[in-house]
């Protein structure tokens, strides 16, 4: 009997950051998740709704309707970051939405997995801005989990997630490493047998921000992503889902 799995959400399903396929399109964790679900379930078949640059409430009215049509037996979420990025949030509108997403998954039959939004407090000069309202994020998705049966999967402190060894260059989406790390620990969630330690701090010191490098992190990607929100634009405009039916894995 064939497996199927649904990712739905932003930039961070969608896969940016990691290492893309031959073809340009990008990997990610869910990319990884789907092939380590062949060891727990044979055959699976794998489709992914996610596009960059989108809130919560766009995830849901974009893409809940198709993972639904799909009736996935997995369905993994990853949604509210670019809400706490933006100058005011919502907090009581994003925890309906949150709460939409997970219970109708849930109400369709398929076991949903939604991570918890690891700690950036040492990765960009944002940090100060965000730590409040991430962990009010993660509030809302450990509520939401809770109230319907879903996966929360959390990196505790000090793990692989706040080294920026395990990030891309603009610090806000991970690399290769850190989107194979998120796998492991989203396949041990599931049961998966996986190696050792996925969310162990690398070997040797962390890298420490500086003055220089905050500056060319502003000029690379703070500033240029400020200027796409004065001008009401998204990295998602224009994109599609990269994988919107099923496909086998």
């Amino acid at each position: 009997m064939v497996f199927r799995y649904v990712a739905v959400g932003d930039s961070h399903s969608e896969g940016v950051g990691d290492t893309p396929w031959p073809d340009g399109t990008p990997r990610g964790w869910t990319d990884r998740l789907a092939e380590r679900l062949r060891e727990l379930h044979g055959a699976v078949e794998y489709a992914n709704l996610a596009v960059r640059g989108k809130k919560a409430r766009e995830i849901r009215d974009g893409q809940l309707e198709a993972a639904l049509k799909l009736s996935p037996d997995l369905a993994t979420i990853s949604a509210g970051f670019n809400d706490i990025l933006r100058p005011k949030v919502d907090f009581e509108g994003l925890a309906e939405t949150l709460d939409d997403l997970v219970g109708s998954l849930r109400r369709g039959g398929a076991v949903v997995l939604v991570p918890q939004a690891p700690d950036l407090s040492n990765l960009i000069p944002l940090a100060g801005y965000l730590r409040g309202r991430r962990e009010q994020l993660n509030e809302i998705v450990v509520s939401a989990a809770a109230r319907h049966g879903a996966l929360a999967p959390y990196a505790p402190a000090g793990s692989v997630f706040e080294d920026p060894r395990a990030w891309s260059g603009d610090r806000l989406h991970l690399n290769a490493l850190g989107h194979e790390r998120y796998a492991w620990g989203a396949a041990e969630a599931l049961g998966a047998v996986v190696e050792d330690g996925w969310a162990d701090p690398l070997p040797g010191a962390v890298p420490s921000r500086g003055v220089l490098a905050d500056l060319r992190w502003w000029g690379s990607f703070g500033g240029p992503w400020i200027g796409r929100r004065l001008r009401g634009r998204s990295s998602g405009d224009g994109r599609a889902a990269k994988r919107p039916v099923y496909s086998p894995v």
